[in-house]
Formats: structure tokens, sequence, C-alpha cells
């Protein structure tokens, strides 16, 4: 698969969107060759997660709707989680990369989810480790994503809903299920 074709997709981003899109790309490579995964498809997935990230909310919805998807109540009302849905429809009705396990890591790159695939674990981890992250904990989470996708995954979900919480906002039960699914699995 040559991904270079689909670097276009990125010149509407801004500077540090595209050099984010190009870092998880690079850091999703790294946990495939790590962890065993489809190296191609995480390059894909890694460099195209944020492709509607910075498209007006309203053009966003209109992706979703277009791909027939129906936000539920939770997701109406959490447009930041909106850039996730779009983009696996952008990707797959627009673009043509018609992947379900590529749809699925950019649609759940932000919430995660119960049974996630390898690679949807990959896309999640290279997200929030992606090089110009840094925000408070970003060594532990890296460090605990070092040991396993699942060991990362747990901490930055932990992370992630504490801070939401700590914040008054929404908690995504799709973060809570992948919360609980790694649990249950141990």
């Amino acid at each position: 698969m040559n991904t270079d074709k689909y670097l276009q997709y990125l010149d509407s981003l801004s500077d540090y969107r595209r050099v984010h899109s190009l870092n998880v790309s690079a850091e999703a490579v790294r946990f495939a060759e790590k962890y065993g995964g489809d190296v191609e498809k995480a390059r894909l997935a890694g460099l195209l997660h944020d492709v509607t990230k910075e498209t007006d909310f309203d053009r966003q919805l209109q992706i979703i709707e277009n791909g027939g998807i129906i936000l539920t109540e939770l997701e109406k009302r959490s447009p930041k989680l909106w850039h996730a849905i779009s983009g696996a429809c952008f990707v797959r009705d627009v673009i043509g990369v018609d992947d379900p396990d590529i749809f699925n890591a950019i649609r759940y790159h932000t919430t995660a989810r119960a049974g996630m695939s390898q690679l949807e674990k990959i896309i999640f981890l290279a997200d929030f480790t992606s090089a110009e992250r840094d925000y408070p904990d970003i060594d532990v989470i890296r460090e605990h994503a070092e040991h396993s996708l699942e060991d990362g995954m747990l901490y930055g979900i932990k992370f992630t809903i504490s801070r939401l919480v700590g914040r008054g906002d929404l908690v995504s039960p799709d973060a809570l299920a992948a919360y609980n699914d790694i649990l249950l699995s141990k």
C-alpha cells in the first residue's frame, strides 16, 4: 500500500495538525512493528485519523449523515468527538479506503471501545503518545505503552476519564466499555 498518494488530504490541515498526523503515523508504524500489527494499515490510519479535525462542524455533520451514522444523544452534545466519526466516513466514502478495520481505528481513536482490534488499539495509543504530545503524565503513558498496548490503553483511558470528570464533561460510554473490557481481559 502506497500511502504517499494520501498525503494530499493533509494539505488543508494546519501546520500543527499535519505534523501531528505524520507523527501519529510514525508512532503507529512503530507500535505495529513492536506488537506484530499490519504496518501499512497502521501507517495509513495514523496519517488520516484527523483528516476532518479542522473541518467546520456543519460539514462534519453532513459527512456523518452521508455516511449513514446516526449520532447518539451524547455524541450530538459532544462536538469534539465528531472528527473521529466524520473522519472515518470521509476516509471510506470520499477517499475510497474501504477497510472496516481502518474505518474503526479512525472512528474510535478518540473514545476507544470494547472489543478493539489490534489496529484500533495502535491508533488510539499512537494518537495519545505521538512525538509532539506534552501533556501531564505523557511519559507515564508512553512507559505503559512500551509494556503492552493494553497497559498503555488502560492508563490512557483512566487519564482521559479523570480529566473529563474533573471538568464536568460528558464521558463516552465507549470509553467506559473499553476500560471495563481491558480490565476483564486481564
